[in-house]
């Protein structure tokens, strides 16, 4: 009986000291809504020096980096990008009067179809205060390409693959699954289209028309931003390349999508001759990781509103159903 007493009297303690510990981190949370941590307040990037420039130069090439799926949510320390912190970040650069010229360098497949148009608009918006250059790693593609195009001059790998211009919308059908485990969908909706994306019975042919007229008209936007920057003929591009296929960077050069073949060097030379600044030092922007991006994480995550689609052994996208992906097929769920 001692023994057992111990026992349960081990667990009480920490059951208390596990609500302690919650209860610090809802009221620490608390806090840091109501002063903007790591939300609202303006979260400032360390720069680390990847190239040391001449003595008595103060002029700065800034490095920043799109990696990951682009998505209008909170990517905390995940691999992803936000429209939040690329304006944050670009910001930053255009306040910093050494800072002649950015480098934009993009390894991302794609996301959300807003999120990429708004990461268009802030670098396109960024351009006409700064040279870009875009350095594109082994993936711009999608809405990596989309927000690509903001740039003054882009750079591919021979190997990148890029281009798979195209929008795709997906849902998973599951009715006949209910049918043979008895199971039914009972749905009351205040009118006929409401449920156009249920899985749980077939859609109807008003419905895919539907969506596929979302599809398109969202389709037409992209295309007509590729047209505009790459002047490229929309009836071009159409019949050609814009298809949703991925493109290396070799064929991307040739159908005119990007302006030179060459590396994040290459860029970089190239940022520092649209600056004018021989001698330039290279910095890259870096988040500093603060007790805030932290609460973001445990405090908006919401792990009901998300489809886990699994890649491989340890990777994972998280995309929410109903939102049109600027994504390779190979990508979507």
């Amino acid at each position: 009986m001692p023994a057992l007493e111990k026992r349960f009297g081990c667990l009480g303690v920490f059951i208390v000291v596990l609500l302690c510990l919650s209860l610090l981190f809802n009221f620490l949370f608390l806090i840091g809504s109501l002063f903007g941590i790591g939300s609202g307040g303006t979260q400032k990037y360390e720069q680390k020096v990847l190239a040391e420039g001449a003595k008595n130069v103060s002029a700065k090439i800034a490095v920043i980096r799109l990696g990951g799926i682009i998505s209008s949510g909170d990517m905390g320390f995940s691999t992803g990008a936000s429209p939040e912190d690329m304006k944050q970040q670009f910001k930053q650069a255009l306040e910093d009067p050494n800072v002649r010229a950015i480098v934009l360098a993009i390894d991302s497949p794609g996301g959300e179809v807003t999120a990429s148009d708004d990461i268009y608009n802030i670098i396109r918006k960024a351009r006409d205060k700064k040279k870009i250059v875009v350095s594109m790693g082994a993936m711009a593609a999608s809405g990596g390409y989309y927000a690509a195009l903001g740039g003054s001059h882009i750079f591919a790998r021979d190997t990148t693959f890029t281009g798979s211009i195209g929008v795709i919308m997906q849902t998973l059908n599951y009715s006949e699954l209910f049918g043979k485990v008895g199971l039914q969908m009972v749905t009351f909706k205040s009118g006929k289209m409401k449920d156009m994306l249920s899985g749980s019975r077939p859609s109807t042919q008003e419905e895919r028309d539907y969506v596929q007229n979302l599809v398109m008209q969202t389709y037409a936007k992209f295309v007509g931003i590729v047209a505009a920057e790459r002047k490229i003929p929309e009836d071009t591009l159409r019949n050609g390349v814009a298809d949703g296929r991925v493109l290396s960077g070799k064929d991307a050069l040739e159908a005119k999508l990007i302006d030179q073949l060459g590396d994040l060097d290459d860029a970089v030379k190239k940022a520092i001759e649209l600056g004018g600044t021989p001698g330039a030092t290279v910095v890259e922007y870096r988040a500093i990781e603060s007790f805030g991006r932290l609460l973001r994480i445990f405090g908006k995550s919401d792990a009901s509103k998300k489809v886990e689609i699994n890649l491989g052994p340890q990777s994972s996208l998280h995309l929410q159903p109903g939102r049109l992906y600027l994504l390779p097929e190979i990508l979507a769920p």
